[in-house]
């Protein structure tokens, strides 16, 4: 299920514990130089007999699904290379691959998480190729925008997030929208909101009926960071969001835009939009109340698609947060899965290169879908099943082709997660103001910014 993995990509962006661990001496001395792009070999299948060591965390359900079939056909493609697979669990995969970067010989292709405390300190170690020239030669820049390569670019001192050098190739998308209950919507005369402002009517219009308007559990803290973010993508200029997203020198929390955002936040809480006891109420449990029809809206990621489908049918749909108009530019919190790197030390780069321009190529989009995963290229040409599957991919492309697409705000920093959630959960109670709320994530993001230089 893709919520799992979108959890752990945040809580992983976040893992203050792996940060203090310090890289091993020496390890910042790469042993493979990129290539130029006249050395580069595309032609996998001239490369020699190759064995390719690949680490990968992709253990569930429909993901080891379609990496079993993308293996195979690979191998199948270029029998000269054979994949030697590890598959471990995200925290598995955490705990050891720091470890096997350092040493003498480590994996050719590792799935390393794209935020600071991991992708940022291996580059910052030297211990991930820049795929650059590999890109050129593939045609990846094409292949994917430059709203999605932002999440797998780094500065190569590793201290710049979301520009630079490229460092990996995701499979899989994700985007932060608004689930809705056809029926809940129609038995209070709602139509599917085109504007923002359609959208926040329908929530006063459903809450005179007696229904709820919008499901919510936020016991874990971070679910509000997905709301947060929903609103604050209405408000606030989208460059802004992305310079505090990425923790970059310059953007500021204490701005009216992100004020209105909280204070919209208030306003709905004010008004009555949530569920009772949604501070105190588990994600899971929120999500499956919204599939029985207890609530109108739901606002969560695509990682909900398979579930919601399975228990609403055809009764649930999925759009992107609207604009100020029908026609606005679409703007939705979202990101990448775990994106799959090349290792410095790798004997093999250009077999590797091969094998992620293989698992990310167009037919790897359509093992993807066939195995209900939401593919990150090739997203539009996909044959869906109708419904919610059609109306998730179609938002995706949408936002994606339209340069929507703005990063998870606990990116910021290793500690944002934390802050962030808990300053939410804070600003929800009426435990802090506006304000306040604001004041003390500019703490937390002032504070790295500096210390990062």
């Amino acid at each position: 299920m893709i919520r799992s993995r979108a959890v752990t990509l945040m809580t992983g962006v976040l893992g203050v514990a792996l940060l203090a661990t310090a890289c091993t001496p020496g390890s910042n001395t790469p042993t493979t130089a990129a290539p130029t792009v006249s050395s580069v070999k595309t032609d996998a299948a001239g490369l020699g007999n190759v064995t390719l060591t690949v680490w990968d965390q992709e253990v569930r359900g429909g993901q080891a699904a379609q990496m079993k079939k993308l293996n195979d056909e690979f191998q199948k493609k270029y029998p000269n290379i054979k994949i030697k697979r590890v598959s471990r669990s995200f925290e598995d995969l955490k705990t050891t691959l720091r470890l096997a970067l350092s040493g003498n010989e480590p994996p050719d292709v590792v799935q390393a998480n794209n935020g600071r405390s991991d992708m940022g300190e291996f580059v910052k170690a030297n211990e991930l190729l820049p795929l650059d020239t590999w890109a050129k030669a593939y045609g990846w820049n094409d292949r994917y925008p430059a709203s999605v390569r932002q999440y797998v670019s780094y500065s190569p001192d590793g201290k710049t997030f979301g520009e630079g050098n490229l460092y990996g190739l995701p499979q899989v998308g994700e985007v932060v929208g608004i689930y809705y209950d056809k029926k809940v919507l129609a038995a209070a005369g709602v139509k599917q909101p085109a504007t923002w402002a359609e959208f926040e009517q329908s929530l006063q219009t459903l809450k005179d009926d007696g229904a709820v308007p919008l499901m919510f559990g936020n016991l874990e803290k971070w679910p509000a960071i997905h709301i947060f973010g929903t609103i604050q993508g209405r408000t606030t200029p989208v460059d802004q969001i992305r310079g505090l997203a990425f923790g970059r020198k310059g953007p500021t929390w204490n701005t009216p835009e992100n004020q209105k955002a909280a204070q919209t936040l208030v306003t709905w809480v004010d008004k009555g939009y949530f569920n009772s006891g949604f501070n105190g109420k588990d994600y899971d449990p929120a999500w499956q109340d919204f599939s029985k029809g207890t609530g109108a809206y739901l606002i969560g990621g695509t990682w909900l698609q398979a579930d919601l489908q399975k228990t609403m049918g055809a009764n649930v749909g999925f759009m992107l947060p609207p604009g100020a108009s029908a026609d606005a530019k679409p703007i939705a919190t979202g990101g990448t899965g775990l994106p799959f790197s090349i290792t410095t030390k790798s004997k093999n780069p250009d077999a590797a290169a091969a094998y992620l321009d293989f698992i990310t190529n167009k037919n790897a989009a359509t093992v993807l879908t066939e195995t209900e995963n939401l593919p990150l290229a090739y997203v539009a040409d996909q044959k869906t099943g109708g419904g919610l599957q059609k109306d998730v991919f179609s938002s995706f492309a949408t936002v994606v082709d339209g340069e929507g697409l703005v990063p998870y705000l606990d990116f910021a920093t290793p500690t944002m997660y934390d802050t962030l959630g808990a300053a939410l959960q804070d600003l929800l109670a009426k435990k802090s103001t506006p304000d306040q709320f604001l004041a003390t994530i500019e703490k937390d993001r002032s504070a790295f910014v500096t210390k990062n230089g």
